[in-house]
């Protein structure tokens, strides 16, 4: 990294940033039971990006740095980016000042070697592996250690350590000579060896009911529940509308006091850009150019708030810099489950994806396993799609009290739409 910066003294008089990651892993496969490899590895990934001003304007051009780069190399390398960065018109900015910081952010992984982790990790999936025609087919256990660094020509030197842990399994369920495979990803932050019980027993229930599932003889015409991954998708929607690129490019669709949500009995939406949110990989302190990441209520009470984005929008519309929030939270709402026992209602355990078009109002996606919920009984059901207004389910939300972490999302682990067509 010194021999880096110092070639960059060296060679050009451009304004810099160097982004870097170390990466270490600790793997574990599985077929069924039987531990095959076990690997380590320790990896660091270096790009430099230059910035040249030029005829009032602001240019930029990114490369890679591998260890295998001479002096002579990068010298090279350096020369290129600043006439690739000279054909660049970009408005005028400034980059952050300098600023220093060294911060952990939160996860308990440390209290255990990696190897041991893995392995308690491991032990956890199994746990789960007791239904008599299911197994897990295959286990695929990730921990990693990373170290986040950024630095550039201001004197800016910041410094994050982070945690994060990912399972890869194949639930299969078997019966009657045939087999059903499902693939589930699961990243955590956190270890807890129960509830990484609960995620893989219930995906091998999944698995059972989507063998057992059937198209319904006739339509349905009662609400739709969806998950804690599709209001993920929902909330990153809406947040991505209100980024300061998209407003700047004036391709956002809301402006700073829409009405969002017109409700009719749903519950408020408020939705905030966050930092960190518990368990996620994704928190962090600072984002890619350095800038500390600040919360900011984007919607509050269904009316839009604020906007958010990293430091160069933010000095065109001449806005806070907050930094390029990587995270979201959405409030909890009203929604119990034992109202849920008293509402007849569809629950989608899996889609394709949910699909969301925000300039043309519309929310769908084809369901590959859901549960019809009548009362104490759960049908599991399949071959079927959803589709219908946004506006209308945004109106219509009602978002549950017990909230859980899903990628970038904390919130609602459920949310009740009415008004969508079943097909």
């Amino acid at each position: 990294m010194k021999d880096i910066l110092t070639i960059l003294k060296e060679t050009t008089d451009c304004e810099y940033r160097v982004n870097t990651t170390k990466t270490e892993s600790y793997e574990l496969f599985f077929v069924h039971k039987k531990a095959e490899t076990v690997r380590s590895s320790d990896s660091t990934t270096r790009s430099v990006t230059l910035y040249a001003d030029h005829d009032g304007y602001k240019g930029d051009y990114s490369f890679r740095v591998s260890a295998s780069d001479s002096e002579a190399r990068i010298a090279d390398k350096i020369r290129a980016a600043e006439k690739q960065a000279k054909l660049i018109c970009n408005q005028a900015y400034s980059l952050p000042a300098k600023e220093t910081l060294d911060c952990d952010i939160p996860s308990n992984f440390s209290s255990l070697p990696m190897s041991e982790l893995a392995a308690q990790i491991a032990e956890a999936c199994f746990a789960a592996d007791t239904l008599e025609n299911g197994s897990i087919n295959a286990l695929e256990v990730f921990v990693y250690r990373e170290t986040v660094t950024v630095e550039n020509s201001n004197g800016l030197a910041k410094r994050e350590h982070k945690y994060r842990a990912m399972i890869e399994a194949i639930p299969t369920w078997s019966e009657n000579g045939d087999s059903v495979e499902l693939y589930e990803a699961h990243r955590f932050t956190q270890f807890d060896a129960k509830s990484i019980t609960e995620e893989i027993a219930e995906k091998l229930r999944e698995v059972r009911d989507r063998y057992h599932a059937k198209k319904p003889a006739s339509s349905l015409d009662v609400p739709v529940v969806f998950r804690a991954a599709e209001l993920a998708n929902l909330c990153n929607e809406l947040a991505s509308d209100l980024q300061y690129s998209a407003v700047y490019g004036k391709t956002n669709l809301f402006s700073k006091g829409d009405v969002l949500q017109k409700r009719t009995d749903g519950d408020p939406l408020t939705l905030e850009a966050k930092a960190e949110v518990p368990g996620s990989r994704y928190s962090a302190a600072f984002d890619a150019d350095g800038c500390s990441l600040i919360d900011t209520t984007l919607v509050e009470g269904g009316v839009v708030q604020n906007y958010f984005g990293g430091t160069r929008f933010a000095q065109y519309l001449n806005e806070p810099c907050t930094g390029a929030l990587p995270c979201v939270r959405l409030h909890a709402g009203t929604l119990t489950e034992e109202e849920l026992r008293h509402t007849p209602h569809l629950v989608c355990a899996s889609m394709s994806g949910l699909q969301l078009d925000l300039y043309n109002d519309y929310i769908g996606g084809e369901i590959r396993l859901a549960y019809l919920v009548e009362g104490d009984k759960a049908t599991p059901i399949t071959g079927i799609s959803v589709s219908g207004k946004l506006s209308d389910a945004l109106a219509s939300l009602r978002l549950s009290s017990d909230e859980t972490t899903k990628g970038n999302y904390y919130g609602p682990d459920k949310g009740l739409c009415r008004g969508l067509k079943i097909f």
